[in-house]
């Protein structure tokens, strides 16, 4: 059985690539020409659920639980076990493990595996790490240019140490905060019907301090993360405290989020418009989705600097939109962080990046970690190489909800 593992990046046309393995159109894939096959992808994923959403069916579940509702791990289960029973001669597998946590990882690798003596599969993988071990062949695609390699080591990335010149520019008005103490949970628990998410969890953020928040899918992350941000109506009546107040005591959630900097990977989707890099990051000063009042020499001043920093000044024309994966994520970890807010929570920033981009964007947090007052909390899957947390918040998940545990790296 043939198996194709290819290398991309956040440039590679991977839609196009796709397209052409489909409709026969590149010459080492020729003999899939008769073949029946299927697409294991987050786009497959996103067609399912939307079709839940407008009919209101279950399509991929046994259990009666919709897709959206599964974690990221539980999705991947059902779509594959789906198209196990099309009966495909060949999965085209599009980064399969991204937004996995380790054991979810290890158990799709066991399936594929089983499944590799009777399925061809074509692995497109951003990260080297993931690289399937039955591959037999290899191949590398750099945007729309399919080669093939005869070496199946991807090349190594090292970053510039001096990449970012210069230090942090300095916030244009200082965010205050009432104490040290910034966020407080203590004995926390939320159950959603019989079902208990997490459990006397008690967690503190400081100022300055730079937190990685880990545990397996389902474990609770998203949830401990809304009761911070304001979204959740569960916090209430709990004894958390944020930057210096009890949660419901009267403050009001933009007032919460004032002080927050977010970003997670979906954001970017409400980015939809033709924005400059400069205006898009402006608009973090001011808050708004675009740009839509002229900035004050003080604000075009400061951006500057950041493009400076970030060796993007000459492109501060380029919309947004036409920025590789890795640059958005740059420009919006930035945006979340002009501000200086007393704390920036980046949810899965990696997710979906290559390695070169995923080591340049942990390079920053590190730097915006070292040279600002803000608390990080960075949530991830992955152990990113390079990454510096000075404390890891990890959640482990039981029967009677997951518990909380702080380490030292």
């Amino acid at each position: 059985m043939e198996h194709w593992g290819i290398f991309i990046d956040n440039r590679s046309n991977k839609s196009q690539f796709i397209k052409a393995v489909q409709n026969n159109e590149l010459e080492n894939f020729k003999n899939y020409k008769t073949l029946k096959g299927a697409l294991f992808s987050p786009i497959a994923l996103k067609r399912f659920i939307d079709e839940e959403e407008r009919h209101g069916t279950r399509l991929l579940s046994d259990s009666g639980q919709s897709l959206k509702s599964m974690s990221s791990g539980e999705q991947k289960k059902a779509l594959f076990s789906h198209i196990l029973k099309t009966s495909p001669d060949y999965i085209i597998l599009d980064n399969p493990f991204d937004n996995l946590d380790t054991d979810f990882q290890e158990e799709l690798k066991r399936l594929l595996t089983d499944h590799s003596k009777n399925i061809g599969f074509i692995q497109l993988a951003s990260r080297k790490s993931d690289m399937l071990p039955f591959i037999t062949k290899y191949g590398k695609l750099e945007k729309s240019n399919f080669t093939v390699l005869n070496n199946p080591i991807a090349e190594e990335y090292n970053i510039d140490p001096n990449l970012f010149k210069g230090t942090i520019p300095p916030p244009i008005d200082t965010i205050s905060t009432e104490s040290n103490n910034l966020i407080r949970f203590t004995d926390v628990t939320v159950s959603y019907g019989d079902k208990t998410i997490i459990k006397n969890i008690d967690w503190e953020i400081n100022k300055g301090e730079f937190w990685q928040l880990i545990g397996k899918n389902g474990s609770g992350k998203t949830t401990l993360l809304s009761m911070i941000t304001g979204d959740n109506p569960k916090a209430f009546g709990q004894n958390i405290y944020l930057f210096g107040n009890k949660k419901g005591s009267g403050e009001s959630v933009w007032e919460i989020k004032h002080k927050i900097g977010y970003f997670s990977p979906a954001m970017t989707d409400k980015f939809s418009g033709r924005h400059s890099i400069e205006n898009m990051l402006i608009s973090g000063l001011t808050d708004s989705i675009g740009l839509y009042t002229t900035p004050t020499e003080v604000q075009k001043r400061i951006i500057k600097q950041w493009l400076v920093l970030l060796n993007l000044w000459e492109r501060r024309n380029v919309l947004f939109n036409e920025l590789s994966l890795g640059e958005q994520r740059l420009i919006m970890t930035v945006r979340a962080m002009v501000k200086h807010p007393p704390l920036l929570i980046l949810d899965e920033p990696t997710s979906g990046m290559d390695d070169y981009s995923a080591k340049i964007l942990v390079a920053l947090v590190n730097k915006m970690a070292d040279e600002s007052n803000t608390a990080i909390v960075f949530v991830s899957h992955r152990k990113e190489a390079g990454l510096k947390p000075s404390k890891i918040f990890q959640l482990t998940t039981s029967a009677n909800g997951s518990t909380g545990t702080v380490h030292i790296p």
